[in-house]
């Protein structure tokens, strides 16, 4: 998840060889739920779901939440959870925008409480301490990733969440399990509010520029009046379409909802014969890394066994007596002929 342009579609297609539409600067290309084509990442078969940014520039915020509850509301029912979220801004940004902000914080909501080098560094210590931004997830166990936007940067981000255990969504939880409207979920009355300080916004701009044109035609330009009104129509016009967006949030969730299950029944049935394939080459990789870690464990075991022996073997030596003196008695032979044995130093110590 992320604003539009932070490269969602992109790292979803450097992860899993997908070849997702990508969008160009500020322009969407994500207009609807989708996912990558699944694939292994340390044994587990992976699925990526790309999401488009609650600044679409196709869909409004209210279309875009309706899409992504109905998605994981689908999902949901059918027993699948995920095991992480990965929400990415752009480290280049220089400030927290309204974009970016509205993006994380219906983020937020939607799962519940559970550059140049030294640019980036200096943007990670800002969005990190941040209590408007990451520190209050970050604080809950979240964590801040570099993406370098490479396949192993990608893949070194994913192995953090493949193995993590699966986790149910607030929104989820509130639809499925509550049977809430859309609208009364956290996340649908977080978009609600900033929809309504949006209009606000746009209301107090209109009552500056309708004194703009009261002074245009007090002084006859109507030029100016014109151009005025033109504004005028514009930002009615776009506070009636928020207005109208904020009411109609929970309409048509149903359809939404049927028509997503309808897709994603198509792209499981797209991907069954791939999804096969990937299962037995994940059993077999499996089987391969269980092999590895039980040879390595072996080995460990091994290791410390011969250092224990040799430590107690040197424990023994250490604790030997010393001999004590002894003596000896020498007898030399006299090779002369007919000689016998004869008893030299007899009682002499050596």
């Amino acid at each position: 998840m992320g604003a539009t342009g932070t490269g969602k579609s992109t790292f979803a297609n450097l992860a899993s060889g997908s070849k997702l539409p990508v969008g160009r600067g500020l322009q969407s290309c994500t207009s609807d739920v989708m996912t990558s084509k699944p694939f292994i990442l340390n044994g587990n078969i992976v699925t990526l779901i790309d999401t488009p940014g609650f600044d679409d520039t196709n869909r409004s915020d209210t279309e875009i939440l309706r899409s992504i509850a109905a998605y994981l509301s689908n999902t949901y029912e059918q027993g699948a959870k995920l095991a992480g979220i990965i929400y990415m801004h752009r480290i280049s940004d220089t400030r927290v925008g309204g974009t970016s902000s509205r993006n994380f914080r219906i983020f937020r909501e939607l799962c519940g409480e559970k550059v140049s080098p030294e640019l980036g560094e200096e943007r990670e210590r800002e969005l990190a301490s941040s209590s408007k931004f990451f520190k209050p997830i970050l604080d809950k166990g979240a964590r801040m990733l570099r993406h370098t936007n490479t396949r192993e940067s990608a893949h070194a981000i994913l192995r953090h969440l493949v193995n993590a255990q699966a986790h149910t969504l607030q929104i989820q939880h509130e639809l499925v399990n509550e049977q809430r409207d859309l609208a009364h979920t956290s996340a649908g009355v977080e978009l609600g509010r900033l929809l309504k300080d949006q209009a606000e916004r746009h209301e107090e701009q209109l009552k500056e520029v309708r004194r703009e044109m009261e002074e245009a035609m007090r002084a006859k330009d109507e030029e100016s009046r014109m151009e005025l009104q033109q504004v005028v129509d514009e930002k009615l016009s776009e506070i009636e379409s928020i207005r109208r967006n904020a009411e109609r949030m929970a309409a048509n969730f149903a359809a939404e909802k049927a028509r997503l299950e309808t897709r994603i029944a198509d792209m499981e049935e797209a991907n069954r014969e791939h999804l096969r394939n990937l299962e037995e080459h994940a059993r077999r990789e499996k089987e391969l890394i269980d092999a590895r870690d039980e040879a390595e464990k072996k080995a460990s075991d091994l290791e410390r066994k011969l250092e224990r022996a040799s430590s107690e073997r040197s424990s023994r030596v250490r604790n030997v007596a010393p001999r004590q003196p002894f003596q000896a008695l020498i007898f030399p032979i006299d090779r002369s002929p007919g000689a016998g044995l004869k008893a030299e130093g007899q009682g002499k110590q050596s």
